[in-house]
């Protein structure tokens, strides 16, 4: 997972916004629309960073299919290791 975290967050073009919606999802969860609203940022940003996100078992939706309203929450694999995302942060930042 850590490995992931690094490509998904420090690696890769967008990592800050889908660091931005890791912490955002860790505090409650959050459809699409409420994501873009949330953050600033466009619907259609969101989905691209959300369906990168759900693919690499970091998010899920509530009804497992792509309806408009889903709510997402993050992945019991990602909770295990929120701390370890907390650590990339720290380190991209110094």
């Amino acid at each position: 997972m850590k490995r992931v975290l690094w490509y998904l967050i420090a690696g890769s073009k967008g990592g800050v916004n889908r660091a931005r919606i890791i912490k955002t999802l860790h505090d409650r969860p959050y459809n699409v629309n409420q994501l873009s609203k949330e953050l600033d940022l466009d619907y259609k940003t969101i989905k691209h960073h959300m369906k990168v996100l759900e693919e690499h078992d970091i998010i899920f939706n509530s009804t497992g299919e792509k309806k408009y309203g889903a709510m997402y929450f993050l992945s019991n694999r990602m909770e295990e290791n929120y701390s370890t995302f907390l650590d990339i942060l720290s380190k991209m930042k110094t």
